[in-house]
């Protein structure tokens, strides 16, 4: 269900591709506890449906709660929670939100070099990222 719903987001069958995200994510909110990380990237993949609509408020709320639980259950500078801390500046920078999304977007550079080194791929995005910002 969770592929086919990433099928519709990439088509921009937005209504289809969120019937499904919600389903998958209160079925894993169940089955596997609200902290689960298959749980939580359900929550990041309806977020990010929330955030290709411009449905910021509802894709900002989703995105810090998986933001927090991450940073809680595997560290702050794990990166699944870095990819939530990126995801979250995203959806602040296409509000204009522009000091917040430049805030978060050096966090994640910065612990990206750190931990990964100032070439690797993941480092590079981050830093073009927050360029565009």
């Amino acid at each position: 269900m969770a592929n086919l719903a990433a099928t519709y987001r990439n088509q921009g069958r937005w209504e289809e591709a969120e019937t499904l995200e919600v389903q998958v994510m209160e079925t894993r909110k169940t089955k596997l506890g609200a902290d689960h990380p298959s749980t939580l990237t359900s929550m990041a993949n309806l977020a990010a449906t929330y955030r290709n609509q411009g449905r910021w408020e509802e894709a900002e709320t989703l995105e810090v709660q998986v933001m927090e639980t991450r940073k809680t259950k595997l560290g702050a500078d794990h990166p699944d929670t870095l990819t939530s801390i990126a995801n979250l500046a995203s959806t602040y920078m296409n509000q204009g939100r522009w000091e917040e999304a430049e805030t978060l977007e050096v966090q994640v550079m910065e612990t990206r070099k750190t931990k990964l080194g100032a070439d690797h791929p993941d480092t590079l995005t981050s830093m073009n990222n927050l360029a565009h910002t």
